[in-house]
Parts: structure tokens; C-alpha cells; sequence
């Protein structure tokens, strides 16, 4: 493959951009080698600056739901520019957008939009905060809720990929009322709320992890999760910036019919633009300003832009319904994948829901962030580079999980298999 382009790019980006990326995972730094800049992409596919046509297994990271470059999405985003981005008021798109989010999540009584879903984390952690009077939060090792100080602990995804398990710069007392429990460990958490129940004010949770590749909870871990917090009265975060209206139109709550006193969301709530929100019962919402003490604004929140892109995507996946047959096309792509790997000479795990699959190289199932960084990296690292050379587009790290939307037809994923499979024998030839 040609990477002329690409490197060029890459050295006068280094000399402007921390690292040459304006986020670290997509530094190939993990991986060995340079990034490859995506001059644009149409449906499941991108082409890079040099000319190199890949189906696109990232998807902006999940953001992508409906296709590069829909043009049901560009209709709206058109329109709304015409407008006005953004105009520091209250705009109609707000409250469309609202309307749409609270019929695929019936119990958020009230919503706040913002602008990432580190900003959703951290405004719910502190509505929680605020609402209960209380102080110390609860995470799960391998779960990223964003940069924010408090929750960068043993956060997964870019941290774990760089060995950085927690940020320098976050001083020891920020992180002092965080507390971290091994997921799908109930018994873990259960001797935590023991200890401490009485000072937790939120334990905030991915239902499906999806930051240190894709884990699925155990069954029973986010019943138990939900018992545990009522019993304590404690609030119950799902961060769902990932699963919402990817596994289901109501995200993991429908998928898991656990119902959490708060629910984060972004990524494909706002069609491929940069938004977040947060929301939950009135109890818990109306202690945010201007209605409580619970201080966050932003000057981008609910810009008009995002508010009818968003619109446009959910309002597109609440008539659409694609859900059931999306499930199926993962489920049968996972299982051919690890076949193949296991063919190969691999020993592979290939967890999958809907929508999301990881690739692991281990001889037995990741149930837990630990799982995961026991993972053979370097073979990793070479099936990368042997995805990428035949045309596959695949997070550079193997913290991430790969996504696959409705646009992945049954014969583009076909053809990614052919591709997959012609990978797997040139990390034999490169190994040898």
C-alpha cells in the first residue's frame, strides 16, 4: 500500500500537533508506524490521502452509525448552517431532539445537552454528587468515562494503550474519592458497599465495556449493580456514549432492562457531530442550574448543527428499526471471524453485540480489564499492519472495540472476510 502521502502529512502534523493527532488513539504509537490521514469516506468506506480504499471497521469510533457522508445527515446539517451554527439561545432543534432521546428512553424526565461524552460523565457525576450529598465515586477497571480528573483510573482504551493506567498531571487528591472495582466482579463491589456504602454517591458503569475492547457484563452484574445502589441510595450512571442506539433504539437499558437513575449519552445521538447529554429523573435533574445548585453550562451546548444532525439520526433509527438484523449480521460475521483466526493457527476470543465485536488474541474469554492486558499484544500489532495493507480500517489498539452499522452489507462484509482471512496468512509470512 502507498503511505507517501500519509507520512508527509504525518511530519508536518508532528511539528503543529501534540503527537501529530488531535487524540492519542489515533497515533499509531501502540502499533509501530505512522497514522494514515482519511482524506474522506462514503458509507462503510474511507480512502486515505494516498489513494487506499478500506472498509471502515472504526467508524469514528462509534460515532458513525448511518454511514459516512449520509445524505440525510449532510441534508440536515446543510439546512441548520444556513441558519446559524450556533446562536447562544435556545433553539426548536433542542427540544425535536429531546422528544426523540426520551422515546428511546422513557425514564430521562429531563435532559441536558452538552458537548462530548466527557462532558456527560462528568456533569452526571456531579449531579449525583449534588443530589445525594455525598462524595466518593465507584468505577470499574477498564472502563473510560472521559479525561476528566476523577475518572481517570485505570480508565481502559487510549490509557491502557499507551501503559498508562492513570494520567500524569491529575493530582493524588482528585482521584481520592474514586474507587475501583474489578468488572463483573459482584462479590468485589458487594465488600465495597459493605465498607463504604453510606459515602458512595454514584457508581457509574459502561453496561457493555467497550474501552478496553468489547467485555460483556456477566449475567447478573448489572442487576446486582442496581440492587446494590438502591439498596444503599446510591445513583446508578450507565454510561452509554458508546451502547446508546447502537445495541438497541434504548440502548443497554432496553438491551439489559436495567433501569439506572442517570444515562450518559453522545456519539451517535449526534450523527457523526461533536455532542453529549445527560439526563434521568426529575429528582436527580432539577438540582442542575438554573433549577438547582448543580453548577454546568457550555456555550456549545445545543448548538443547532449537532441538535438536527442528531434528529436526523435518531429520528432515521426510530423508523428504521435496525437493530434484530443487525444483531444477526454481527453475531454470524463474530463467529466467521474467529474461525478464521482459529484456522489460521490463532487463538482467538471474538466477543460481539450488536453493532460491536474485538478481536482478542487469547486462548480464553475476557471477562475483565485484566483479561485484556493479558492479551497477546504483538500479535496484535501484526494483525493490524496485515488488516490495514489488505484494505481492512481497524482501531490501532487492542483496547478498542470494532464497530459494523446497517451499511455493511451482506456482501461488503463477504468481501472483508476474504480480506481478513488473506490478513491472517501474511502475519504467518511476516512472523516467519
Amino acid at each position: 500500500m502507498k503511505t507517501s502521502k500519509s507520512d508527509r502529512l504525518f511530519r508536518e502534523a508532528s511539528a503543529l500537533l501534540v503527537g501529530g493527532v488531535s487524540s492519542p488513539v489515533r497515533a499509531f504509537k501502540s502499533v509501530g508506524g505512522n497514522p494514515v490521514f482519511i482524506e474522506r469516506g462514503r458509507g462503510p468506506w474511507v480512502w486515505d490521502v494516498d489513494g487506499n480504499r478500506y472498509i471502515d471497521f472504526v467508524q469514528s469510533y462509534g460515532a458513525v452509525f448511518l454511514g459516512h457522508a449520509n445524505p440525510l445527515l449532510t441534508k440536515a446539517v446543510t439546512a441548520a448552517a444556513r441558519r446559524g451554527t450556533v446562536l447562544g439561545a435556545p433553539v426548536p432543534e433542542e427540544i425535536h431532539l429531546a422528544r426523540s432521546i426520551r422515546k428511546a428512553f422513557p425514564m430521562l424526565e429531563l435532559i441536558r445537552f452538552v458537548n462530548s461524552g466527557t462532558e456527560a460523565t462528568m456533569s452526571a457525576v456531579r449531579a449525583a454528587r449534588g443530589f445525594t450529598g455525598r462524595s466518593r465515586i465507584v468505577k470499574f477497571a477498564g472502563c473510560y468515562h472521559g479525561h476528566s480528573d476523577g475518572l481517570l483510573a485505570k480508565a481502559g482504551s487510549g490509557a491502557a494503550t499507551l501503559s498508562l493506567p492513570d494520567s500524569s498531571g491529575v493530582p493524588a487528591s482528585f482521584v481520592a474519592e474514586t474507587r475501583v472495582v474489578p468488572y463483573n466482579d459482584v462479590e468485589a463491589l458487594r465488600r465495597l458497599f459493605a465498607a463504604e456504602g453510606r459515602e458512595i454517591a454514584a457508581v457509574i458503569v459502561e453496561p457493555i465495556a467497550a474501552n478496553m475492547g468489547l467485555v460483556r457484563p456477566r449475567d447478573g452484574f448489572l442487576r446486582e449493580i442496581r440492587r446494590m445502589t438502591s439498596e444503599h441510595g446510591t445513583v446508578l450512571i450507565f454510561d452509554e456514549v458508546i451502547s446508546g442506539f447502537r445495541v438497541r433504539h434504548g440502548g443497554a437499558v432496553e438491551w439489559s432492562g436495567i433501569r439506572p437513575d442517570l444515562v450518559c449519552l453522545g456519539k451517535i445521538m449526534g450523527g457523526g457531530l461533536p455532542v453529549g447529554a445527560y439526563g434521568g429523573g426529575k429528582d436527580i435533574m432539577e438540582c442542575v442550574a438554573p433549577l438547582g445548585p448543580v453548577y454546568q453550562a457550555g456555550t456549545l451546548a445545543g448548538n443547532r448543527a449537532a441538535m438536527a444532525c442528531g434528529a436526523a439520526a435518531v429520528d432515521w433509527l426510530a423508523t428504521r428499526k435496525p437493530y434484530l438484523a443487525l444483531e444477526k449480521t454481527t453475531q454470524k460475521f463474530a463467529g466467521a471471524l474467529a474461525k478464521l483466526a482459529e484456522s489460521h493457527g490463532y487463538e482467538v476470543q471474538v466477543p460481539w453485540v450488536c453493532g460491536m465485536f474485538t478481536l482478542f488474541f487469547s486462548p480464553r474469554p475476557v471477562v475483565s480489564y485484566e483479561d485484556a492486558l493479558a492479551c497477546d499484544r504483538p500479535a496484535f500489532s501484526r494483525f493490524f499492519h496485515a488488516a490495514l495493507a489488505n484494505g481492512l480500517y481497524v482501531p490501532p489498539s487492542p483496547f478498542e472495540a470494532c464497530f459494523v452499522s446497517p451499511f455493511h452489507t451482506k456482501k461488503i462484509l463477504a468481501g472483508a472476510l476474504k480480506r481478513w482471512e488473506k490478513a491472517f496468512r501474511d502475519m504467518g509470512e511476516a512472523k516467519a
